[in-house]
């Protein structure tokens, strides 16, 4: 019960910072130039970032079970390429969207095999994912990028109610998985083996079953990144955008995830991954060089990971 209650109440506590911090940048920022709360750039911050926000959650789930994956950025960039192809090459525009959704979890069902069962690192496992993803996407597209993308497939520019539908996913699925993790005895297992894999043994939870579960999860909301990030634009891009697997697992960390595992919550990362977004775009409107944001970064992981270790102590 008290480990229970401090992965609620820390991520609870982290989750209200963040929104005070994402209000307190866009007035001060709005303040200097108005035209940073326009409309324009508030859609650019919340639908361009969408994307980021839900491949966040799927890696929240894999930090809180204890382990990581680096091999993220590059498996959203392959399913995206897989999808424009299957659309290109005259395969249904629904097969398309649905297709990453399976080879993702597919290809992370994998991972957490090999990681549960064969008893490889998560860094070692996800690292050679990695490898494997970046260099056959290079192999096999010749860096081309794909083009003539049929009209109808831009999910990511659809509105319903006047709301871009990537706000609609980051939402929904972010209320969808913190419901899951909060109420079922699978978000239980997840934080239990997280949290101290000998003791779930013991409690009868299966910890290699419940990592494979977290992985395929993952694999599939991965999918849904790459269909919103493959569907932003009239062209996708055929290499694994950099650095993106670095700015999920921090957004996931600075939402309050322990990077230790066991404790944290999906809404923190969403609010991270808007956090980071905000930044991005007030950095330019600020005059500001963008490189900034690579620092604010890294004292955000570094602060967070500290004070996680001073609620740890406290409460052991």
């Amino acid at each position: 019960m008290k480990s229970r209650s401090f992965h609620v109440v820390g991520s609870l506590g982290q989750e209200i910072l963040l929104v005070l911090v994402i209000l307190a940048l866009f007035a001060f920022v709005g303040w200097v130039n108005p035209r940073f709360v326009s409309e324009n750039n508030l859609t650019s911050i919340f639908v361009g970032n969408a994307y980021i926000a839900v491949a966040a959650i799927g890696m929240s789930l894999v930090i809180i079970s204890g382990n990581i994956d680096v091999s993220i950025g590059a498996l959203i960039g392959v399913l995206a390429v897989i999808s424009g192809l299957l659309v290109t090459n005259g395969y249904p525009i629904w097969f398309a969207w649905l297709a990453p959704l399976i080879i993702g979890s597919a290809i992370n069902t994998l991972l957490g095999c090999l990681i549960a069962y064969a008893r490889v690192p998560s860094i070692i496992a996800t690292l050679a994912m990695l490898s494997i993803l970046s260099g056959g996407l290079i192999t096999f597209t010749g860096g081309q990028w794909i083009s003539g993308l049929p009209s109808g497939y831009q999910l990511a520019q659809f509105r319903l109610l006047n709301i871009p539908s990537p706000v609609w996913f980051m939402i929904g699925m972010t209320i969808v998985a913190a419901l899951l993790m909060r109420y079922t005895a699978f978000g239980r297992s997840v934080y239990a083996v997280g949290s101290n894999p000998e003791a779930a043994r013991a409690s009868g939870i299966g910890h290699a079953s419940t990592v494979v579960k977290v992985f395929a999860i993952h694999g599939a909301i991965a999918g849904v990144a790459a269909v919103l990030f493959a569907t932003q634009l009239q062209v996708i891009q055929s290499t694994t955008p950099v650095g993106l697997e670095l700015v999920i697992i921090t957004a996931s960390v600075v939402g309050g995830v322990s990077i230790l595992g066991g404790v944290g919550t999906v809404v923190g990362s969403t609010l991270a991954a808007i956090l980071f977004a905000a930044i991005g775009s007030s950095l330019i409107f600020l005059n500001v060089s963008a490189y900034w944001l690579k620092a604010v970064q890294g004292v955000l992981i570094l602060a967070t990971v500290l004070a996680d270790m001073a609620r740890r102590r406290r409460t052991g």
